[in-house]
């Protein structure tokens, strides 16, 4: 047996009411305004309302009618000109009030308006309080020399109340604005965050066949006399890699052009993106440019995540992109191992101990060994680098696993 569904669950009630949301305020305020109209003259809601003064009960004539009026149809303005609405309103009541008409509902607009102006204004607050304040002041001293009965104390109690509806706006404006100031600072460290990582993945391309291009090209030219032949396949070399680099920057604005679901999600974009798979390009490039690279690979590759695929690409190729620029020429060996929870991997560069003490792991401003890094960590994995004692350099990472269901 069903139970019986609450009435504002159903679907026709929900959709109503994101309809109602998406209407521009005017619309709201207007019918707001409307319906404290047509109450305020309602003979069951006719003793109910804001009320000071107890003057003798004057009867009611066109000029009642058209204050009770002014009191109700402002309110389509309250969050525009919360302030040109309130000055209305509150002078509408004073007038009712000094000439001694019968309560309405109507008068309800005063509360709506202070709370208004509390929620809604936003310049001159110190000076939209003092006004009200000092007119309040007046009708009290004029409600007394036309023969009120009430005290100081009625006087201010209703100023209390009337000065509690304006705390209450002004608490729902403050609670409104720190939530947009919370919701601006996500958005700053979400764009910042983004930044780095598009900073991350240019240098990562651009650096890394930069570099290969730069070594490819010093070659060919050092050869060009003597081995025409050896200086057209480093000239080849320089224009592999320079494809190579375009297709990586494709990618990359592929997937900053990316909207709605991740770009990391496109399976026509990671086939196109570095994978671990591909390490093997990265070994021929490096060997093309004259640095000799023993690459081995150890367990069974499974497909990964592109965050891991991606982190373990970068890894092999900022190493070998040091070895180009810091060891050019050194032997250098690097191990894959595919673990079931982690993948490892090594890169070690044989090179002098004092071409090795040159080098600053994690310098260039976050970038490089320091940047990549901090995206093996991102992965819950860790990352090592620096000298080693017989001379070389290693940089040694562990990540752990994600295999992708296939």
């Amino acid at each position: 047996m069903k139970s019986p569904q609450a009435p504002w669950s159903s679907p026709r009630l929900r959709a109503l009411l994101d309809w109602w949301k998406k209407r521009d305020v005017s619309l709201k305020d207007g019918v707001l305004a409307l319906a404290l109209t047509l109450l305020a003259f309602a003979p069951t809601l006719s003793k109910i309302g804001a009320q000071i003064g107890d003057l003798p009960e004057r009867p009611a004539n066109a000029l009642g009618i058209g204050l009770t009026l002014a009191q109700t149809l402002p309110l389509v303005a309250r969050r525009r000109w919360p302030a040109g609405c309130l000055a209305v309103v509150a002078g509408a009541f004073a007038v009712h009030q000094a000439l001694g008409f019968a309560t309405t509902f109507g008068s309800v607009g005063l509360y709506l308006a202070l709370y208004s102006a509390g929620a809604h204004q936003l310049r001159f607050r110190r000076g939209l309080a003092a006004v009200p304040s000092a007119g309040y002041v007046v009708l009290a001293v004029v409600l007394h020399r036309l023969g009120s009965p009430q005290g100081i104390p009625d006087y201010l109690a209703f100023s209390l109340a009337l000065a509690a509806v304006w705390l209450v706006g002004s608490t729902v404006r403050k609670r409104r604005a720190e939530e947009a100031e919370r919701r601006r600072l996500v958005v700053e460290v979400a764009t910042a965050a983004e930044r780095a990582r598009i900073a991350r993945e240019l240098h990562d391309v651009v650096t890394h066949h930069v570099t290969a291009m730069v070594v490819q090209a010093d070659a060919a030219q050092f050869v060009l006399t003597s081995a025409p032949q050896r200086a057209g396949e480093g000239l080849a070399a320089v224009s592999d890699t320079g494809r190579r680099a375009l297709t990586e920057l494709r990618y990359l604005l592929g997937v900053l052009e990316a909207t709605g679901e991740s770009a990391s999600a496109d399976p026509a974009g990671a086939g196109r993106g570095p994978t671990l798979g591909r390490v093997g390009d990265l070994v021929e490039q490096a060997r093309r440019s004259g640095q000799p690279v023993e690459f081995t690979e150890q367990g069974e590759r499974r497909p990964q995540s592109v965050d891991v695929e991606l982190a373990a690409y970068r890894v092999v190729q900022e190493a070998l992109t040091n070895a180009m620029k810091y060891a050019a020429g050194q032997p250098t060996r690097i191990l894959l191992r595919h673990g079931e929870k982690r993948i490892q991997i090594a890169v070690t560069t044989d090179q002098p101990v004092t071409s090795t003490a040159a080098r600053k792991p994690g310098s260039g401003g976050g970038r490089g060994l320091g940047g990549l890094r901090a995206r093996v960590q991102m992965l819950d994995g860790e990352l090592e680098a620096g000298p080693l004692p017989e001379g070389g350099f290693q940089v040694r990472a562990t990540i752990p696993s994600k295999p992708v269901q296939e």
